[in-house]
């Protein structure tokens, strides 16, 4: 009897963990994403990066650049794997575009920080971030270790 072949799931989303550390964040939005099929199954199987990457509009169309996919090219009897950081268009409404070039031009930045797998359709979710500076970093990193402390010391009693 034929074995059945197992069938991929991919739980949870890509996410870009650099990008709360970086900028302070405002609103989010779950856009789409224009594939190719290669670039789907690299989605599908978390070979994706998404730090460094970022959205800009050209021509009233939102893009993603820098993202880096991980294709898997299939050559005769070798797979080989090229990275792909082409501008990949995504897909939002005409309202939406125009809030978020009106925000932008505030100098607000547009920052990926998921890529969601688990449905029918792979989504992205962008946000509206302002850079911060090096002492908010520090500020930030200093929060994180006295809670990190606190609760430790909770724990303990």
């Amino acid at each position: 009897m034929a074995q059945k072949k197992k069938k991929r799931v991919s739980t949870g989303a890509i996410v870009n963990r650099r990008a709360s550390f970086d900028y302070a964040l405002d609103e989010d939005l779950i856009v789409g994403i224009a594939l190719t099929g290669r670039e789907a199954r690299a989605a599908r199987d978390r070979r994706v990066q998404l730090k460094g990457s970022f959205v800009t509009i050209r021509n009233n169309e939102l893009w993603l650049n820098n993202a880096s996919f991980s294709l898997v090219l299939n050559t005769r009897g070798a797979e080989d794997v090229t990275v792909d950081t082409s501008p990949r268009k995504l897909l939002a409404r005409r309202k939406q575009i125009d809030d978020l070039a009106e925000r932008k031009q505030t100098g607000m930045s547009i920052i990926p920080l998921k890529l969601l797998t688990q449905g029918r359709y792979i989504k992205l979710v962008i946000a509206l971030g302002k850079g911060k500076k090096n002492y908010d970093k520090r500020n930030d990193i200093k929060k994180r270790d006295q809670q990190r402390e606190n609760s430790k010391l909770l724990k303990n009693l």
